[in-house]
């Protein structure tokens, strides 16, 4: 959809993307700090430079030049998957020792990009429907979690969780029956707006955040000190970038085609080149790896906004909350439940748009393409629904198997490689399922 662009209404798109990825972004440097033992001042500048490096991460993104950068509208933030192996390297190793892996790890993904590039022979229709398919299918149930009220609240499900979630939806839905043009654009910000003053009247906003907040953050590389390199904390950490490459394939391929753009071997080898730069500035800056957010493919569904300038917007806002903290903590007045009803319909139009790459590009009498796409979504599913399930598992498998999008996307690629790529010759005719 192509609006006139008034400045007003490119900064409401871009800040609509913040919002939208803010709680991710955030809950990384939170959870590490925590489990790290950082004081008040180190947690501060964790999620300052967290914010800010994101901005950065998406920006190098979008500058498609001819070393690194998709072009496509993508938003970059920490990789969760990295959160719990950078405790354990932090609690073995030290903190220093978490950033000597990740800038190794980036330098890792920078040289190796072209070979991961060619390997795009894997991805066909089948396994990019059902990736993104099961990216938004294993996000529901955070969304859920969220509307409830979020992780271990002790209010999750009380009745005002549950009013201002679904009240929000409701919002989403009614902006998008009955508004048009950038009123629609913008549903999803409004949503959560409108949810925010509901829910400011039932007391359940604090502004406390904001008025504790200082005005600026000092940036400085190397701030928990000079990197040290741990032949193990590095391998752990490259295989946490292969993930998080996996993950950013899928997320490749659904804005491909959602943009009508035939996404090449080169275009993957600069995406993933410019989110191994993005891993190795996250590194000398004392913030995280970084890899593409799903939840933003969504929202591009939902706002039908497919430019590049909204999402430069989006990160040049990142940056600027990276700077000023204060503007960073007015987003975290946002209740966990608002949000999460605004989660639905995005991580929703996921799913609807990893089906629609399937109906229309995949021959779905093909039994083995059905099996494809059920064993490949049930398996990402099933980890989300069911995280323990591998918990005996050692601690390098356990970073394939925990998340449900790797563990769905693995398991398409490898059905895929099974079933047609090692395929000696085709039938001649369609199989009856």
């Amino acid at each position: 959809m192509q609006l006139n662009r008034h400045p007003l209404k490119t900064l409401s798109l871009g800040f609509q993307h913040v919002l939208a990825m803010y709680a991710g972004a955030v809950i990384v440097p939170l959870i590490v700090a925590g489990n790290l033992g950082m004081s008040q001042t180190e947690l501060t500048y964790l999620v300052g430079i967290d914010l800010l490096m994101c901005g950065v991460a998406t920006l190098l993104q979008l500058w498609n030049n001819r070393f690194f950068g998709i072009g496509l509208p993508v938003v970059l933030g920490c990789a969760f998957q990295a959160v719990a192996p950078m405790i354990t390297i932090g609690k073995v190793y030290g903190i220093s020792a978490i950033y000597g892996a990740i800038i190794a790890s980036g330098l890792f993904v920078v040289l190796l990009s072209g070979l991961f590039g060619k390997l795009i022979r894997f991805f066909p229709p089948v396994v990019t429907g059902s990736v993104v398919t099961t990216i938004g299918v294993t996000l529901i149930p955070v969304a859920l979690t969220d509307l409830g009220g979020g992780q271990g609240a002790e209010d999750f499900g009380s009745p005002q969780n549950l009013i201002l979630g679904f009240g929000v939806l409701i919002v989403i839905i009614l902006i998008n029956r009955f508004t048009r043009g950038f009123m629609r654009a913008i549903s999803i910000l409004l949503g959560l707006v409108l949810g925010t003053i509901a829910a400011g009247f039932m007391g359940k906003v604090n502004l406390h955040p904001v008025l504790e907040a200082s005005w600026l953050h000092p940036i400085k590389p190397f701030y928990f000190g000079r990197p040290t390199f741990e032949p193990s904390a590095i391998l752990t950490m490259i295989i946490v970038a292969i993930v998080s490459i996996a993950e950013s394939t899928g997320v490749f391929m659904a804005l491909g085609k959602i943009m009508d753009r035939e996404i090449t071997s080169k275009d993957l080898a600069k995406g993933y080149r410019a989110e191994g730069l993005a891993i190795m500035l996250g590194g000398i800056f004392n913030a995280f790896p970084y890899t593409t957010y799903s939840q933003n493919v969504g929202l591009i569904q939902m706002s039908r906004v497919k430019t590049r300038d909204v999402i430069v917007t989006a990160g040049g806002i990142l940056v600027l909350l990276g700077f000023v903290p204060k503007i960073a903590a007015m987003t975290t007045i946002v209740p966990t439940s608002v949000l999460g009803g605004a989660m639905i319909a995005m991580f929703g139009m996921v799913v609807s748009s990893g089906i629609r790459m399937l109906g229309s590009s995949v021959d779905l009498n093909n039994h083995e393409n059905l099996l494809i796409i059920a064993c490949s979504v049930g398996m990402g599913l099933g980890v989300t629904v069911v995280p323990n399930l591998f918990h005996a598992l050692p601690g390098e498998w356990k970073i394939l198997t925990e998340n449900g999008i790797v563990a769905g996307s693995f398991t398409a690629i490898i059905l895929n490689i099974l079933f047609n790529v090692l395929r000696r010759s085709k039938p001649t005719d369609t199989e009856e399922v």
